[in-house]
């Protein structure tokens, strides 16, 4: 998850409320306090708020909760009698076809805007713009340009000087030499001409989506700006916009239009409108709000709201993006009342909840395993195909990979719970041995549906682990839980020492593995002491 540091003395004045009450209702803005000192703290914001990238987004969404400033944040976009235009070529429409613009004016920047304008930059390029695929930002000094712009295609001998540099070089040596070229020349391909910005001149304003050039690099001296977006997805090139537009003006700068291709820059920005029925928000908060409460809520989450009879319709400035229908409105209603204000109920219902026997099995087998020294883990059902496949040798042809996933931390489902644990290790190398985890979970395999199954996995992990011990410890939670006894037969698995590996028969049936962990899948985790584990699954004989 993204985090932002946020200066308490700049925060106040941006607020206009003292740090102490600034602090107990930052929590409520759906931010984690990671931490606090005297001079600042550090919180995480969801990847779904990128206006909360920045200390003046989160000021104004505190301002709306503390009732400093309430209802809707417009963004006025000033309409020049001399409109800046860009222009786009034919040839950019295959490549990169989507741009749209704006102009920030007589604005202040101090060295902790910038930091955070670039941060908010690399996170939308993370989040939204897909690793800048879907969509790449470019911030100028509007000062150094000259228009109209000029969004074409050029040949890769194509020289300037790039962002950071003093040097002209061509565009195919910043692919190849340098390190933003490395990490994003995948997105253009092996076309023979790349997409450029150039001014009125011929100067190049930018390299979209590597880089921009350094002849419009911002400073604390800049006071006029041009930001570009450019991409594949038409969608997330205005998302983008917005939010920087909606930061920028909340920095103190004049928002003007720019005009791309004939179309008004400012059309993008228009609110949506969404109908509400008071009788859902009392329904699912639980409470007896009035029409006007349900309004006045609304407002301090910085939203309009309407009554139209017995309807509520709902204003969302463009950058809340994250709000898609009612339901996200009833969320924005319970933060505006207060969530300190809710109190719990109990449903009215005249059966009484209990346990499954499945879920009394596995805590079961739960105390079984901590009487035996082991401490439970729960990880994740979604991980990452580095930890799941790569770092245990395993075969991948089987991987179920979540489509856009906004992480690759989190971007394949689980078909093995073992690799999680070794994971665990990994994290604890500076912790004293032994360490002996275990998990009881779902995996998946592909299917049609996707089957689901359930599994105990456990590790050993010290200098004396050994198979006749992991073994020893299968045996006794079998035998102690349910009174199985099982048999070991020699095997091999990627993920396993050679000669030191099992498969788990039960009825004449592989149920599982078990063995000494295979050296190199331990370097792969740099955990630094012998380990040994099992997988097993549980389904049909446990329960």
């Amino acid at each position: 998850m993204p985090v932002v540091t946020l200066y308490l003395d700049r925060l106040q004045k941006l607020v206009g409320v003292k740090a102490n009450k600034i602090l107990k209702v930052l929590p409520f803005l759906g931010l984690d306090i990671e931490e606090e000192q005297k001079e600042f703290v550090r919180v995480e914001y969801s990847p779904n708020r990128p206006d909360y990238a920045t200390d003046v987004g989160i000021a104004s969404g505190l301002q709306g909760l503390l009732g400093v400033k309430k209802g809707l944040v417009k963004l006025n976009i000033k309409k020049e009698k001399k409109k800046f235009l860009i222009k786009s070529d034919q040839s950019v429409k295959k490549i990169r076809p989507f741009l749209s613009a704006i102009i920030a004016k007589n604005g202040k920047l101090d060295d902790e805007s910038i930091r955070q304008l670039i941060a908010l930059q690399e996170d939308l390029h993370f989040g939204i713009g897909r690793r800048r695929k879907k969509a790449s930002i470019g911030i100028h000094n509007l000062d150094s340009v000259s228009s109209p712009l000029r969004y074409t295609t050029v040949p890769k001998d194509h020289k300037f000087v790039p962002l950071a540099m003093t040097q002209s070089i061509t565009i195919k040596e910043i692919l190849e030499k340098t390190g933003v070229g490395k990490e994003y020349s995948h997105i253009l391909g092996n076309k023979s001409k790349v997409p450029i910005i150039l001014d009125a001149n011929n100067q190049t304003v930018s390299f979209p989506p590597i880089i921009n050039s350094a002849l419009t690099a911002v400073s604390t001296g800049t006071v006029n700006l041009l930001v570009e977006v450019t991409g594949i997805d038409k969608k997330a090139v205005d998302d983008s916009l917005s939010v920087v537009s909606a930061t920028l003006q909340n920095l103190g700068f004049t928002l003007c239009d720019v005009v791309v291709d004939s179309k008004n820059s400012s059309e993008a920005f228009k609110a949506r409108s969404i109908p509400l029925d008071p009788l859902l928000v009392n329904q699912i908060l639980g409470l007896n709000l009035t029409i006007t409460q349900i309004c006045d809520s609304l407002k301090k989450c910085r939203l309009d709201a309407i009554p139209r009879g017995k309807k509520i319709v709902c204003s969302i400035p463009r950058f809340r993006f994250d709000i898609l229908g009612a339901m996200d409105l009833v969320e924005e209603i319970a933060l505006g009342h207060g969530i300190e204000n809710l109190s719990p109920s109990l449903p009215p219902s005249v059966s009484v909840g209990q346990k499954s026997s499945v879920t009394k099995k596995l805590d079961h087998l739960s105390h079984i395993m901590i009487g035996l020294g082991f401490t439970e883990a729960l990880n994740s059902s979604l991980t990452s195909k580095q930890v799941l496949y790569d770092y245990t040798k395993r075969d991948s042809s089987q991987i179920i990979e979540v489509a856009e996933s906004k992480s690759q931390e989190y971007a394949v489902l689980r078909d093995s719970i073992l690799p999680g644990l070794l994971g665990n290790l990994s994290k604890n190398i500076h912790e004293s041995y032994p360490q002996k985890l275990f998990e009881t979970g779902v995996v998946f395999s592909k299917g049609s549906p996707i089957a689901e199954t359930i599994t105990l996995a456990c590790v050993s992990a010290h200098k004396d682990t050994s198979f006749t011990e992991i073994k020893s410890i299968l045996q006794a939670a079998l035998k102690t839980d349910s009174n199985i006894i099982c048999k070991t037969v020699a095997s091999t698995h990627p993920t396993f020492a050679r000669g030191k590996t099992a498969d788990i028969i039960l009825n004449d049936k592989k149920v599982g593995t078990i063995g000494e962990i295979d050296a190199e899948v331990i370097g792969n985790f740099k955990i630094r002491v012998p380990v040994s584990g099992f997988e097993i699954m549980l389904a049909g004989f446990i329960f």
